[in-house]
């Protein structure tokens, strides 16, 4: 069977032999898998870091496409930090793109520079058709490799969590804020109890640095976090009633399939106060207030009756501000949603376990 459900393994090298594989840890939320296999003399490539890689670099990408054999393409590198979504809303993505030929059989075959060292592995494509149409995704190497060494210490991958629902800076957020900053990501709620509420870190807080490092976007500054062990102490630089501040926040530890989602409000289900900007986008009017739903996972168990673009007014006939005011109306069992959708206001349910 192939996939994350696969029960047996097997390796084919390129000198024609073929070996039984054992899996030795896998962590669906970055789509990286250790397996291991009985052998000698084998050949291990140099890994190089991919943090430095720049779009424009000649890249080759190694893989075995179709099952028609070991195959090697040629190309350069795209983009990087890319995000597509193919992971579900809890997954953690910052792709390498290339136009190097990838086509279904090469995930898991390595992306290498000119150098031959290993910068990505491949991973996925975007294609109408399944077949290459230039655009191909490597999960760099830097990203797999944190999660091999974690995968090979302790059998598990432990990701840092703050415990706070985020958005991105928009240029009307910046401006309602009274800050100079274009970039960075508000803190839209900090869960009580949580690291960042620990921490000192407030409602209304942005974010522009982790570590000295800046913060581009909600999805950069999640894969940041993300990737912090628990118990590491991070410095966050952060605009506060237009005064920059640093905190120090010891990260705590995410757990569950979903806990990585700090916006999550049931599971695969992501919502957000209400911007400008989305209130254009949905037309929503000023009379209507609540939570923004941003994203649903086709994953999710709410997938048919929530979706993207619908705003939750009332659960349970509870005004909603906050995702923590949501989070407490919701009850175990059927639960009475108050919605707006597409010009439209009315109830439908949903059932909580």
């Amino acid at each position: 069977q192939r996939g994350e459900n696969a029960d047996e393994v097997t390796v084919q090298l390129n000198d024609g032999r073929e070996l039984n594989a054992k899996i030795v840890g896998r962590d669906p939320l970055t789509d990286v898998a250790i397996i291991k296999v009985e052998a000698e003399d084998l050949p291990a490539i140099n890994i190089a870091d991919s943090d430095n890689i720049l779009v424009g670099d000649v890249v080759f990408a190694i893989g075995n496409p179709l099952g028609v054999g070991l195959t090697v393409t040629q190309g350069i590198v795209s983009a990087t930090h890319r995000q597509i979504g193919i992971y579900g809303d809890s997954g953690y993505e910052s792709f390498i793109q290339t136009d190097a030929s990838i086509n279904p059989g090469n995930s898991g075959g390595a992306l290498i520079d000119s150098k031959g060292r290993l910068i990505g592995v491949n991973s996925a494509i975007l294609s109408q058709s399944g077949g290459n149409i230039g655009i191909g995704f490597a999960i760099p190497a830097n990203l797999a490799t944190n999660i091999v060494t974690q995968l090979v210490e302790s059998g598990e991958v432990r990701r840092g969590f703050l415990g706070v629902s985020i958005s991105d800076l928009t240029p009307d957020l910046a401006e309602a804020f009274k800050i100079q900053e274009t970039k960075g990501v508000l803190i839209n709620d900090v869960e009580e109890g949580s690291a960042a509420d620990n921490g000192g870190m407030e409602r209304g807080d942005v974010v522009v640095s982790v570590d000295g490092k800046p913060v581009d976007s909600s999805n950069e500054f999640r894969l940041m976090i993300g990737h912090t062990l628990p118990g590491t102490k991070v410095v966050l630089e952060v605009i506060r009633e237009s005064k920059k501040k640093t905190l120090t926040i010891e990260v705590g530890q995410a757990s569950g399939r979903f806990a990585m989602s700090a916006n999550e409000l049931i599971e695969g289900v992501e919502v957000s106060q209400i911007t400008e900007e989305q209130a254009k986008e949905y037309r929503i009017p000023l009379t209507v207030n609540g939570l923004l739903i941003t994203a649903v996972s086709a994953e999710s168990p709410y997938a048919r009756n929530l979706v993207e673009g619908m705003v939750i007014m009332e659960i349970n006939d509870q005004k909603l501000t906050t995702i923590r005011e949501a989070r407490e109306a919701l009850e175990a069992g059927i639960n009475k949603l108050y919605i707006f959708n597409r010009g439209r206001t009315g109830y439908l349910t949903i059932r909580v376990e």
